[in-house]
């Protein structure tokens, strides 16, 4: 493993996005998602994606100069087209919008169609919990959840992710997918030839595996639940966008580079002020992490934790010593520029 110090690469991704064509909008919302997502060690939607983005860029899945449309189709709600804009750009606009409908109404809704992948959902509920208002995001995604009684996937891993502002911390924040896996943690045990647990996927005929190249669908939490969790998602995403369900979309990465994906969102903001005042509910629920933190633990060596929590960790480690990566995927960054080797901590 090496470290990378995160505000030279920062620096360095949005160089190489704008080297590409890529417009500015799009060059920030990508360096600060991916970045604050690996510092929050979520090492599946961070920084790994970089160079897939890049090739995702030169092969024209996504726009460089996208002209993003924000249609208000009501008082609290309002559909964007993100004309096949990086996710992360699209997202942002599209929350930020939903903000903007809250503080006038209460609540803002807003739908995305004609998108691409968005990285992390908590990076758009945070940008909500830092103007004070509950954020939720949702995304549908290509097919790779088993559908309960059935070997087949039909919807994607479609994350939920919800997230309040605190007094005396960083937001609150549940960004789980409805898979007890992601994908792309799958993939990270294909390149190092290294076990899954089994309750992570099932293979062709719906078994069980523990070999991660024989993976084809993933398990949902909870059995039916996460089914039925990922279908409201696709509920909420590719039908509210008129566009299309899990099993339309094509695959991240086996589909042809040049393949519009057609990916939906939907991002909710609630005002607090509308309900309570924000001192007050910020006091509450800081009360309530504060009393299940000092919970006794279960394990005499354990820790009782709220969602967020371990990210919250990494972050105040990673912040300091660096985001690791593997020698591979290093080389495929200093193959897009030879200037990623100054991001390394010595």
């Amino acid at each position: 493993m090496i470290y990378l110090d995160s505000k030279t690469l920062h620096r360095i991704m949005e160089t190489t996005l704008v080297e590409r064509g890529v417009n500015t909008s799009s060059v920030q919302h990508v360096a600060e998602s991916l970045i604050q997502t690996s510092l929050r060690g979520i090492d599946s939607h961070g920084i790994k994606l970089f160079p897939h983005y890049c090739r995702a860029i030169d092969g024209g899945r996504i726009s460089k100069h996208p002209k993003i449309a924000i249609e208000d189709t009501g008082v609290s709600t309002a559909v964007v087209d993100a004309d096949h804009s990086f996710g992360h750009h699209s997202g942002a606009v599209a929350m930020d919008h939903a903000i903007s409908l809250s503080k006038q109404t209460g609540i803002g809704a807003v739908s995305v169609k004609n998108s691409t992948h968005f990285g992390a959902a908590a990076y758009f509920s945070f940008r909500a919990a830092n103007a004070d208002c509950i954020g939720l995001a949702f995304t549908n995604a290509n097919a790779l959840l088993k559908t309960f009684g059935s070997n087949e996937a039909f919807f994607g891993t479609n994350p939920i992710c919800f997230a309040a502002p605190m007094m005396s911390e960083g937001p609150f924040c549940l960004d789980m997918a409805t898979s007890l896996a992601s994908w792309n943690r799958i993939m990270n045990k294909q390149k190092e030839n290294a076990a899954i647990p089994d309750n992570w996927a099932f293979g062709e005929n719906g078994e069980k595996v523990t070999n991660p190249h024989e993976a084809r669908t993933l398990n949902p939490v909870g059995e039916y639940k996460g089914y039925g969790l990922a279908m409201m998602v696709d509920i909420l995403c590719g039908i509210l966008a008129n566009s299309l369900s899990s099993k339309d979309i094509c695959d991240m990465y086996n589909a042809p580079i040049s393949e519009k994906r057609y990916i939906s969102h939907f991002f909710m903001a609630i005002d607090i002020r509308k309900f309570l005042s924000t001192e007050a509910f910020k006091r509450k629920l800081q009360d309530i992490v504060i009393r299940l933190r000092n919970l006794p633990p279960s394990d005499s060596e354990g820790q009782v934790m709220v969602p967020g929590d371990p990210e919250k960790k990494f972050f105040q480690i990673r912040i300091k010593e660096g985001i690791p990566l593997d020698d591979e995927k290093f080389q495929e960054f200093l193959n897009l520029s030879e200037e990623f080797s100054d991001a390394k901590v010595m």
